[in-house]
């Protein structure tokens, strides 16, 4: 793959710039996120067939918090912890 600054430099010369590098696009956390969102919908989606509020709520931040957390690092610490409450914090 390369570098941040060659994906810059390209993106660049079409009109979009900050894409790729510090603070900008990111294949882990694209990857983590798609993962974990995954998880979340299962999650929502069992928690609503069963009428349990728990993995519902749980589920809804796994879908969203991506959203908000910029580093991989917390993207995938955050999911983890969330997946592992889903699994101990059950009825």
């Amino acid at each position: 793959m390369p570098d941040s600054q060659t994906l810059n430099a390209v993106m660049s010369s079409y009109g979009v710039s900050g894409l790729f590098g510090p603070g900008g696009f990111n294949w882990w956390n694209l990857l983590a996120g798609t993962i974990f969102g995954i998880v979340g919908w299962y999650a929502f989606w069992h928690g609503k067939k069963e009428k349990s509020w728990r993995p519902m709520v749980i589920g809804i931040i796994l879908m969203s918090y991506t959203f908000f957390v910029g580093s991989t690092l917390w993207v995938t610490v955050i999911g983890v912890v969330l997946t592992a409450a889903l699994y101990f914090w059950r009825d």
